[in-house]
C-alpha cells in the first residue's frame, strides 16, 4: 500500500525497521510505501490531541522496496489554490512520491475565496473539507464530509467559512 498521512492537528512520531525516525506536524505530510514489508509504529508524543487523515492507495507496482518520507509544506504555499502534497503523476516530482497514478492536493481558503482543480478525462476524485465549510460546484460540504467526484472536468471550491480542503485525484 501507499499510505499518505496528512496531519491536521498536533503531530505524529514515526519509527520503522529501516531506521527511519521522524515527527510530522500539523499541515505536513508523510508517505510510506509498504512495499515488500515494513514494521513501523506511529504514535502521539504530544501533550495535545492529534488528528490525521490517512489515505491508503493500491500501488501500481508490487515487490518494490519499502520507503518512508516526510515533508513540511510552508504555509506560504497555501492560499494559492491547490498545492500538490504527494503524487505518482508525471510532472509532480517536487512533491512526496508515491507508486500510484494518484495525486493528493490541499488548499487553505479564507471565507469567500475560490480555488479550481481540473481533472483530466477519465479521472475521479474524493474531496474532504478538513475544517470549515465549502461549496463544490454548487454542493455544500461541512468539515469531515466526504464528496465523491466523477465526470466533473473542473471543480470550483468556494469557502463559505475559513476552510482547509484535501483532495485525492485517481484514475
Amino acid at each position: 500500500m501507499e499510505i499518505i498521512t496528512y496531519v491536521r492537528e498536533g503531530a505524529i512520531s514515526h519509527q520503522d525497521n529501516l531506521g527511519n525516525k521522524g515527527r510530522t506536524e500539523a499541515g505536513d505530510v508523510q508517505v510510506m510505501s509498504a512495499g515488500t514489508g515494513i514494521t513501523h509504529s506511529e504514535y502521539n508524543l504530544e501533550k495535545v490531541d492529534t488528528r490525521i487523515f490517512q489515505i491508503w492507495i493500491v500501488p501500481e507496482r508490487v515487490g518494490q522496496a519499502p520507503s518512508w518520507g516526510t515533508r513540511p509544506f510552508p504555509k506560504g504555499e497555501r492560499g494559492e489554490g491547490f498545492v500538490t502534497l504527494a503524487s505518482g503523476r508525471e510532472g509532480d516530482e517536487h512533491s512526496l512520491q508515491i507508486r500510484a497514478d494518484a495525486r493528493l492536493v490541499a488548499a487553505t481558503l479564507q471565507a469567500g475565496e475560490t480555488a479550481e482543480y481540473r481533472f483530466e478525462a477519465g479521472r475521479r476524485g474524493y474531496l474532504v473539507p478538513a475544517k470549515g465549510q465549502v461549496e463544490i460546484n454548487g454542493l455544500r460540504a461541512e468539515a469531515r464530509d466526504g464528496v465523491a467526484i466523477e465526470d466533473e472536468p473542473v471543480l470550483r471550491v468556494t469557502a463559505v467559512q475559513d476552510s482547509e480542503i484535501v483532495l485525492v485525484d485517481v484514475a
